[in-house]
């Protein structure tokens, strides 16, 4: 009986060891928010774990209102590194908050500092055998009058894709497929996709609430939905194992 009891464990411990996890570093537009049965702001991160297998573990580790800079400073990716291991997967998606120019604990240039803060996360990642997959800021609900969607984010996307190419990194260009599907939707029904709310139309907000840089369920999970069918199409040999991952 003892054996048995042993053996099991000696199982059950390989299995849980056996597991990959998937970290997912970033802003808000990735991060869980809290009593998420309720609030109608989500991640885009925090309802990805449903297109994997149990073999695949989402570890959410985007924060809101991080920079890379804020994200290094306060540690947050220390403790990351410390615990990655062979074969563990990284997604890089910044530059909402680098773009911060009026604050200097989070704002950075983007041909210098968070070009070489994206470089250190590929660097260090694989460092410990680990695969870092870099992606573009999602794009905001940015129409004007014409209907015309205006971008938002300067130069960082440019340095994320100069960064991916010479370092030959996994990368998925976010802010294009976003920008898609925000331009599918229109100038008012992308609305759906962000926070948008009459004063006690909802619980969370007793005031008019407009966001169109925050996510509502049925935007993070169609974004969600864009960063798996674009992970299927990537040709990476280190990318095969989480793509057998993919349900």
């Amino acid at each position: 009986m003892k054996k048995y009891i042993i053996l099991t464990l000696l199982i059950t411990t390989a299995a849980v060891a056996q597991k990959t996890n998937l970290y997912c570093i970033g802003d808000s537009t990735m991060a869980n928010k809290k009593d998420p049965e309720k609030n109608p702001e989500h991640g885009w991160a925090q309802v990805l774990q449903p297109f994997f297998t149990d073999n695949i573990l989402v570890v959410n580790k985007a924060v809101n209102g991080r920079s890379t800079k804020s994200f290094i400073a306060e540690k947050r990716w220390d403790s990351i590194y410390k615990v990655l291991k062979k074969g563990d997967y990284v997604l890089i998606e910044f530059g909402h908050n680098d773009q911060k120019i009026e604050d200097p604990s989070r704002y950075t240039n983007p041909h210098t500092a968070y070009r070489y803060n994206l470089i250190k996360f590929v660097k260090e990642s694989r460092e410990k055998g680990a695969i870092p997959i870099l992606l573009t800021s999602i794009s905001r609900r940015n129409f004007n009058e014409k209907g015309v969607l205006v971008p938002t984010h300067g130069d960082y996307p440019l340095e994320t894709r100069l960064v991916a190419q010479e370092y030959n990194v996994p990368f998925i260009d976010l802010e294009y497929y976003t920008e898609l599907l925000e331009q599918s939707y229109g100038p008012e029904n992308s609305k759906l996709l962000h926070l948008h709310f009459k004063g006690g139309e909802n619980p969370f907000y007793d005031k008019d609430k407009e966001d169109d840089t925050h996510l509502s369920l049925k935007g993070a999970t169609e974004i969600a939905q864009i960063f798996i069918s674009q992970l299927k199409l990537l040709k990476n040999p280190s990318l095969q194992k989480l793509q057998k991952e993919i349900k």
